[in-house]
């Protein structure tokens, strides 16, 4: 989601301060590495996890098979935000990849007792960011965020037809996303927008 949220932000969304004010090669620089952080690495993790037969399957249907693969995924999630900190980008950008890290270390601290939809938790956290980017720099995003809810639907279903999920547990991933990034967004927009 961290990937797709920057394609969105840099390259789908035209004539915003995003589109305006940042170079291209920042943009696909920045783009590719948060494609390292937050896919690339995730995934290597889960495959060596698996090799390593630390996990019985790539596809984490137990819940006691994530905990692991999903802080570890934070930590890259933390370990970008620590690389971008000095990189002149849009505050709001870092804040959206400190809020994925969060969100995905708050999932794994849920999944100890329950599980969670973490597909759910990060188009929750899409759409989260886009209410807030959409706030703050006043741009109409209507159109993305009913992208982002057909997604979410047909992710859900996907998700209810493989007997991976029930309900509940994608309406709380999907809110727990949506809560966290909006929520940091809200509380630090004098940060977001500097």
């Amino acid at each position: 989601m961290a990937t797709y949220t920057c394609l969105l932000l840099f390259f789908g969304i035209h004539d915003t301060v995003y589109d305006f004010l940042t170079p291209f090669d920042n943009k696909l620089r920045i783009t590719f590495v948060v494609f390292m952080f937050s896919f690339v690495f995730p995934v290597v993790n889960i495959l060596v996890l698996y090799k390593l037969k630390r996990i019985p399957s790539i596809t984490l249907s137990e819940r006691k098979d994530r905990t692991y693969p999903y802080i570890v995924t934070a930590l890259f999630y933390f370990g970008l935000f620590y690389l971008l900190m000095d990189v002149n980008i849009w505050p709001s950008i870092k804040l959206f990849i400190i809020g994925g890290g969060l969100a995905i270390l708050l999932t794994a601290l849920v999944n100890l007792k329950y599980k969670i939809s973490a597909h759910m938790v990060g188009l929750g956290g899409l759409l989260g960011i886009l209410i807030s980017v959409s706030y703050l720099i006043k741009f109409n995003m209507t159109p993305y965020y009913v992208a982002v809810i057909v997604a979410a639907g047909i992710t859900g279903t996907a998700r209810l037809v493989l007997n991976e999920h029930r309900p509940a547990q994608l309406y709380l991933g999907f809110l727990m996303g949506l809560v966290i990034q909006a929520g940091l967004f809200f509380s630090f927009q004098t940060f977001t927008f500097a």
